[in-house]
């Protein structure tokens, strides 16, 4: 058995888990299961519990899968010099995916959510993790703010991440904080918000930074 498959059998084994837990209550789970909740943790759509495979798919046997191709695919090799800082972040991708699946089949069988403030909770902890590691992205065509100021030039890309970084942590914080202060379903529009916020402000940050650059003959 090579080093690169051992290292990799935490990963699988990650993402095999909700599939063991989903293959155990599937028998006991009904043809139509609850497939999405409002706000307030409340049932509003119903599908087949065939839909629950497609669910493990999408979040943490596709995240693994695609995580596992992109340092091979990518032209430049720049996530490859990641190191152990890209396998880092590959594990905590995969373990968010795989809690999130948990807790959606656990939700599917018991047909509620006893505590619709966890996802918020789980987001933002993703968000601050997330932050922590954008300082160490390398510019390249799969993970990180991908625009085309931050790709053309490396300053921008650097400064964009160093931004981004500090911006995504505090709203990872705010979001935990927000989630077990308020309501769930009016932290709902809160939290929607702040994403729209730390996915548009650091695009444009990026222009900026550019045209700033250029402005000084630095481009």
């Amino acid at each position: 058995m090579n080093l690169e498959f051992k290292k990799e059998l935490p990963l699988i084994g990650i993402v095999l888990i909700p599939c063991v837990y989903l293959a155990a209550v599937w028998k006991s789970l009904p043809e139509i299961v609850p497939i999405h909740w409002n706000s307030r943790g409340e049932i509003d759509g119903w599908g087949n519990k065939l839909t629950l495979i497609a669910m493990l798919f999408m979040l943490p046997v596709l995240t693994y899968i695609v995580l596992s191709v992109i340092t091979k695919i990518d032209p430049k090799k720049r996530i490859s010099l990641m190191g152990g800082k890209l396998y880092q972040l590959k594990f905590v991708l995969v373990l968010f995916m795989s809690l999130l699946a948990l807790f959606i089949i656990y939700s599917t069988k018991s047909q509620t959510i006893s505590s619709p403030s966890f996802i918020f909770v789980l987001a933002g902890a993703l968000f601050m993790i997330l932050g922590n590691y954008f300082k160490v992205i390398r510019p390249n065509y799969f993970v990180g703010i991908k625009t085309p100021w931050t790709l053309e030039n490396q300053e921008v890309w650097k400064t964009t991440h160093l931004f981004a970084g500090k911006l995504w942590f505090i709203a990872g914080l705010i979001i935990i904080l927000g989630s077990l202060i308020f309501d769930s379903s009016i932290f709902a529009k809160v939290f929607l918000t702040i994403v729209f916020a730390i996915a548009i402000v650091p695009i444009a940050y990026s222009y900026l930074k550019y045209r700033s650059l250029k402005k000084k003959g630095q481009m």
